[in-house]
């Protein structure tokens, strides 16, 4: 059961954890742009997620249980019944030996019988769920926690049997067959936090795949037969053409249920076997993450956010397709975004609704390219201008000129690294001294997998363990007889050892020498010489920082970036 608006607020202001003045403030800003005052106070680092769930769970005097942090697992989780742990919305989140702490997000009042013993629920008495939970621990005490609502319904994917069990019994009922799957399909990718849903066509079955922290997942199988009118639901969802087979279809859907709204963008392709659908899961919002929960350094988060708050330039963040540059960007916009600043965006698509910013859908369709979203942008009055991407010559001198003439432009472009941005921009016919005059930042990144935390441990490795060829070049980074950390593989993880992604970094900040040498039209070599004798690091020396506080393995660095 999830607590209101103004539950949250007594919690927050009763706990100490904002000032009255915020909550009028966050109050005001939800009001004007029709969203949650929680949106208003994660935009401005005021408060976390974490901590409304520890403000909430003082306020009832309860200890707050931190489901991100110790993640139970499924043989844990299933201690409790399914039957019980829905009705009275309850995990196990630790046992001791003579002890069990339960957590729940059903709490409304304290109405305290024996100390710790106490269940919080109109509806459900004290007796009741005491009977119950006795059934499982009958000879340990019970001590009551909260946890976040969205964090027990995470927890909750334990109890899902297989996806293709759960098709069966679909098909088996003859009713609303086409639905149901897509439901039970979209609501498992949400919960194991897939970036994209696969469905693919094979001789007998359609496979349906999820994209789980980088990397493809076999989710289920679904008999062909059915797959025409999945097909047809689909395109009619995302206002594609239903008698279109023969060509590629891009659109957008959207799922509702309960109160969570989820967008995904379509794109169908014909193979030999039939039209394969791929959907991309677009977040809602951006306003929870910050620079540093993406995988920034201190010091790198200290510079980007200098330059992010310059009166005019330009930020330039380089990488391939799916590696966190919009993300970045929009860790960027969180903190400049404020009422007195007008932000305007051109995407395609547009990834990330934030409240605050005015944001415009490039199209083919409507002739609304990049460039001429960017001339129309740029007679709004605006601040600040993010471009999605500089795809051609023309775009990259009108986001030069922008930033030249009192504008701060963000932007992203494909290039391997962040010293070959810079003699591909020149490469597209802008001119030297414009680019040395209004460029600040180029960043490049990649993304790695982050070892999972419940299965992680600890491995030494000697000198002897890099001599094959491509760990050769490694050696110098680390010392002889240095710990790495690996994942073992857990229910937790998929038994990948993996969970989750972080990002590795280079920055190369356009000083007076690179200033000086952008007049020359350098080589990527040359930039890269000079940015090292100012300090920069490369991509590999971040990731080797991170392989050191066991955040990744040296395995995931070397997968995605060279020496």
């Amino acid at each position: 059961m999830s607590i209101n608006d103004k539950k949250i607020k007594e919690a927050l202001l009763g706990e100490a954890y904002v000032e009255e003045q915020d909550i009028k403030a966050a109050e005001g800003f939800a009001k004007k742009n029709g969203t949650s005052f929680l949106d208003y106070l994660f935009s401005k680092n005021l408060i976390t997620k974490d901590l409304v769930g520890q403000a909430i769970a003082e306020h009832f005097q309860r200890n707050y249980a931190d489901l991100n942090s110790i993640i139970p697992d499924a043989k844990q989780v299933k201690k409790i019944p399914e039957r019980i742990a829905r009705k009275h919305r309850v995990v196990l989140f630790q046992e001791k030996e003579d002890e069990v702490i339960i957590t729940t997000d059903n709490i409304t009042e304290k109405k305290s019988v024996l100390p710790n013993e106490v269940i919080i629920n109109d509806s459900d008495t004290q007796d009741d769920i005491f009977t119950s939970l006795r059934e499982v621990f009958p000879d340990k005490k019970i001590t009551i926690a909260y946890s976040l609502t969205e964090d027990i319904d995470a927890v909750f994917r334990h109890y899902q049997k297989p996806l293709e069990t759960r098709f069966s019994k679909i098909i088996k009922s003859k009713k609303r067959v086409v639905p149901e799957l897509l439901e039970e399909i979209f609501d498992d990718a949400l919960s194991y936090k897939a970036s994209d849903i696969h469905f693919e066509p094979r001789d007998n079955h359609v496979l349906v795949r999820f994209r789980i922290d980088g990397s493809l997942q076999e989710a289920g199988r679904i008999p062909k037969e059915f797959y025409e009118n999945i097909l047809n639901r689909i395109k009619v969802e995302s206002s594609l053409r239903i008698d279109e087979h023969f060509t590629s279809q891009d659109g957008a859907l959207r799922y509702e249920k309960e109160n969570n709204t989820v967008d995904f963008r379509t794109s169908i392709i014909p193979t030999v076997q039939g039209e394969k659908v791929v959907l991309r899961i677009l977040s809602a919002y951006a306003q929870s993450f910050s620079l540093g929960d993406l995988g920034f350094s201190f010091e790198q988060e200290e510079m980007l956010a200098e330059a992010a708050q310059k009166p005019f330039g330009m930020i330039l963040v380089s990488g391939p397709t799916g590696s966190g540059k919009t993300t970045t960007l929009y860790g960027l916009l969180k903190i400049v975004n404020a009422p007195d600043v007008n932000i305007a965006t051109i995407e395609d698509p547009v990834e990330y609704k934030v409240t605050g910013i005015n944001q415009t859908q490039a199209s083919d369709k409507s002739n609304l390219t990049f460039s001429r979203g960017l001339r129309s942008i740029i007679r709004q009055d605006p601040d600040i201008i993010l471009v999605g991407e500089i795809r051609d010559r023309e775009t990259a001198e009108i986001a030069v000129n922008a930033a030249l003439t009192g504008h701060l432009l963000y932007s992203t472009f494909h290039a391997n690294n962040a010293a070959t941005s810079i003699p591909r921009l020149l490469d597209m016919g802008i001119e030297p001294f414009l680019l040395a005059s209004t460029l600040e930042v180029v960043v490049s990144q990649r993304l790695v997998r982050k070892i999972c935390e419940e299965c992680r441990y600890s491995v030494t490795k000697k000198a002897e363990d890099f001599d094959t060829p491509k760990l050769k070049e490694a050696k110098k980074y680390f010392t002889d007889s240095m710990t790495f950390y690996e994942g073992k593989g857990c229910s937790v993880c998929n038994y990948t050892g993996y969970k989750g992604r972080t990002g590795i970094f280079e920055f190369i900040k356009v000083t007076e020498a690179i200033q000086e040498l952008i007049l020359e039209k350098p080589s990527t070599n040359e930039i890269n010489k000079v940015a090292k004798k100012e300090g920069a690091k490369s991509m590999f020396e971040d990731g080797v920082r991170k392989i050191k506080s066991g955040i990744t393995t040296l395995e995931e660095v070397m997968r995605v970036t060279d020496f």
